[in-house]
């Protein structure tokens, strides 16, 4: 049930982001969720894109620094505590969280948060044990 997220290393410079943004443009690759952290010389942003595979490949041709990674993506509740619930879920469950982001989806009450973990087999067991949404590639609205 995991879902590729794409991370790409840019440079810390003026329009390298912008160059990347437009190779996905030219060749019709849609964004669905993005995170975007700086370090002193480059930045990482992580995406999860409608065609992983094709995404690779673009970047990868354009000599741009590309590599994948599985992530879980899970529904939560949009109110407070949603997002305590499901991350608590993981802490009992003894999953180390490394990183997360979240996104809204447009026709639900719900939220989907990224989750990159230690164990991801231990972390969706947990989480549909719980009764929680565990969302497949298919299930990421684009």
């Amino acid at each position: 049930m995991s879902i590729i997220q794409l991370s790409v290393f840019l440079e810390n410079r003026l329009g390298r982001l912008d160059d990347v943004l437009q190779i996905l443009k030219d060749n019709n690759i849609n964004i669905r969720a993005l995170s975007l952290a700086d370090k002193a010389n480059y930045g990482i942003l992580r995406m999860i894109v409608d065609n992983p595979e094709k995404c690779i490949t673009v970047l990868k041709k354009e000599n741009v620094s590309v590599n994948f990674t599985s992530v879980v993506a899970v529904e939560v509740e949009d109110r407070p505590g949603g997002l305590h619930e499901v991350v608590k879920l993981l802490v009992e469950g003894g999953i180390n969280i490394e990183y997360m982001y979240a996104f809204v989806e447009k026709t639900k009450d719900k939220a989907v948060v990224v989750f990159r973990v230690e164990d991801i087999e231990k972390a969706e067991e947990c989480l549909v044990l719980a009764g929680k949404k565990v969302l497949e590639k298919e299930e990421i609205p684009f």
